[in-house]
């Protein structure tokens, strides 16, 4: 272990001053819509490698580059990289016509009474496939203002339900980037992360269900919303769902994906071939900004690390967190303050990820469950704050057609990220060991 040394942590320190300073004065001071939105995340995280560079006059700068290569040259970036391209092209190819698809079919079989229940449930599968929560919202938003407006329930239950089921998929899903942050990161494999995620994203997902129905029968009901659908285009999804859970490898199952993808919109003419093409580069650069934050992160962090930053961290953690369980707790409240930081669940998984891999390995932590805990707490964190993407499309989507509700109207009927909070909670202190394995 380096010597503890806590100037080494200024870079993140300095990230986090000007991310969440700006964040706060263009989304509250200026009136910026999307304001935390609005701030090039690259740019800072630039200013912030520039500080660790400028740091420690003792290593040279010719030294310095050697150590950022070889945290930006491990596997796990590399393959990470990789993933996200891979990922980008499959969401590129496969559109996202499907998703109404899915909500419409439900809806016309299921009674209008249990239409709430429909949006979460549809939300969550939506997400898993498509591995993204806000393009999730985006997509069934209008779907659930329909729904408010035509049966009878409130637009801030519909849209929290939407919300939570959106974060049930993101946490799950094996193409979200979260996963493939908290995976790589922590080195395991994506099935045995799906694994331990489930038995607690599951319970909570049950619990919201039931809370939803109940809180339904109180509500005079009027027609269902009636669309048409396809659900021949849902067919790549559902590969790519039933390849990462029996263990394929990804680069395998987005490939079969993505190939599937491409013959079912070709043969269906719901893509022309040149459009096809244009969709997967758009795919690709969408995956842009997230791929070059892990490469930068990777860069500060190994710096931070050679300058006994991490050693500092660890230090100041042991005198907090006692234990096993502490130090699960410890790794959740960490991932936790990244992303109340950043309000973003995949830079505050890269962000956590170095110092929770060596948090893993003092407090003895298997790397499916460091994992795991990385992903679920950030999951909460970014399904409940009021500035974070997922919460300010919602409200904006909503408010374009002409249903306006805030933030503040929607947080109470999060259920999902409360339930999962809670299981989360009994996943690290009361659930034995063994039956966790």
């Amino acid at each position: 272990m380096k010597k503890a040394n806590y100037m080494a942590l200024l870079p993140i320190g300095v990230f986090l001053v000007l991310y969440l300073g700006l964040g706060i004065l263009f989304e509250y001071g200026l009136k910026i819509p999307m304001g935390f939105y609005s701030i090039p995340i690259v740019v800072i995280f630039l200013v912030a490698l520039l500080v660790a560079c400028v740091q420690n006059p003792k290593v040279s700068f010719e030294e310095k580059l050697e150590i950022m290569a070889k945290g930006v040259g491990d596997k796990n970036i590399i393959t990470m990289v990789l993933i996200f391209m891979a990922a980008g092209i499959f969401v590129g190819v496969v559109g996202r016509s499907s998703a109404e698809s899915v909500a419409y079919f439900l809806l016309s079989i299921i009674p209008a009474r249990f239409a709430v229940m429909v949006l979460f449930v549809v939300s969550a599968f939506v997400s898993l496939a498509m591995g993204t929560s806000v393009g999730t919202i985006t997509l069934i938003v209008p779907i659930a203002v329909a729904v408010a407006n035509g049966s009878g329930f409130s637009v801030p239950f519909c849209v929290g339900s939407v919300v939570g089921g959106a974060m049930f998929g993101d946490n799950l899903s094996f193409i979200s980037d979260t996963t493939i942050a908290a995976c790589n990161g922590q080195g395991c494999a994506m099935k045995d992360k799906f694994k331990e995620n489930f038995g607690i994203a599951f319970p909570a997902a049950m619990v919201t269900l039931v809370i939803i129905a109940v809180k339904s029968m109180g509500t005079d009901v009027g027609d269902a919303v009636i669309m048409e659908y396809n659900l021949i285009q849902i067919i790549p999804y559902i590969l790519v769902l039933i390849g990462g859970i029996i263990g394929m490898n990804v680069f395998v199952v987005l490939l079969i994906g993505i190939v599937c993808g491409a013959v079912i919109m070709l043969a269906t003419g719901a893509t022309a071939a040149t459009d096809m093409l244009a969709n997967m580069g758009t795919g690709v650069s969408g995956m842009f900004e997230t791929s070059m934050v892990a490469i930068l992160v990777s860069a500060i962090c190994a710096l931070i690390e050679a300058y006994g930053g991490f050693a500092a961290l660890l230090q100041l953690i042991k005198k907090v967190f006692k234990g096993e369980k502490g130090g699960k707790l410890g790794m959740g409240l960490l991932v936790g303050a990244m992303d109340i930081a950043t309000a973003n669940n995949t830079v505050a998984i890269v962000m956590a990820n170095p110092i929770a891999k060596e948090m893993a390995e003092t407090y003895h932590v298997s790397p499916r469950k460091a994992a795991s805990i990385l992903d679920t707490f950030s999951c909460i964190f970014q399904g409940i704050i009021p500035y974070g993407a997922q919460m300010l499309v919602a409200v904006s989507v909503a408010t374009e057609l002409g249903s306006a509700v805030s933030a503040f109207e929607i947080i109470p009927n999060l259920f999902y990220p409360y339930m999962l909070l809670l299981s989360s909670l009994v996943f690290v202190f009361l659930v034995p060991e063994k039956k966790r394995k």
